[in-house]
C-alpha cells in the first residue's frame, strides 16, 4: 500500500506521468491507465453513444484552472499529472455523461462540465482531498433539473411575444 498519484503531488512529490498515462503505476484502477480510458472513449465517440460537449467541457475547464490555481504557473508537467492521476478521464468520459444523470440540452451539458471542472480544481486545491471527481459529478448532477430548465434551445419559427401583447390577451 502507498500514496497515490495524486496524494502524492499534494506532498509535493514527483510522479512518473507516463508510468500513469500506460498503467504501470499502482492505484485504483480505472484511474491509472488513461490510455485504456482513452480507448474506451473513443469507442464511445465513434459509435455516437456520447459526444464531447460534457467531457470535453469538464477536462478544458480543469486544466485551465489547474495552470490558474493550481500553485505551479504554466507547468504543463503538473498539468499532465493532474490530469492522468485520479479519475478525471474515467469521471469525464464514463460517469458525468451519464444518461439518466446529465442535462439535455447543447448548452446545459456545457455548463454542466464547466461546473463539474471548477468544483474538481476547488476540491483538489482548496480542500484537503486530493480527488473531487466524485463529488464533482455529483454535485453537478443536484443542477441538472436547473439547467434543463433554464437553458432551452430556441424552437425555430417561434417568436417571443412582448409584453404589451401578453396583457392584452390576457385582457379578453
Amino acid at each position: 500500500s502507498s500514496a497515490t498519484p495524486l496524494a502524492a503531488l499534494k506532498a509535493g512529490e514527483s510522479v512518473q506521468v507516463l508510468d500513469m498515462f500506460l498503467g504501470k503505476t499502482a492505484g485504483t484502477i480505472g484511474e491509472t491507465s488513461v490510455i485504456a480510458i482513452l480507448i474506451g472513449a473513443i469507442v464511445l465517440l465513434w459509435f455516437e453513444v456520447i459526444d464531447l460537449r460534457i467531457p470535453g467541457s469538464y477536462i478544458l475547464s480543469f486544466a485551465v484552472c489547474t495552470l490558474l490555481f493550481g500553485g505551479h504557473g504554466l507547468d504543463f508537467g503538473f498539468l499532465l499529472a493532474e490530469l492522468c492521476g485520479g479519475g478525471l478521464m474515467l469521471g469525464a468520459f464514463f460517469m458525468a455523461t451519464d444518461y439518466a444523470s446529465s442535462p439535455v440540452t447543447h448548452r446545459g451539458q456545457i455548463v454542466f462540465g464547466i461546473g463539474c471542472g471548477l468544483i474538481t480544481v476547488f476540491i483538489r486545491y482548496f480542500g484537503t482531498y486530493s480527488e473531487g471527481v466524485c463529488f464533482a459529478i455529483i454535485i453537478m448532477n443536484c443542477t441538472v433539473w436547473l439547467l434543463d430548465r433554464y437553458i432551452k434551445p430556441v424552437r425555430f419559427g417561434f417568436v417571443k411575444p412582448e409584453k404589451s401583447e401578453k396583457k392584452e390577451a390576457a385582457a379578453k
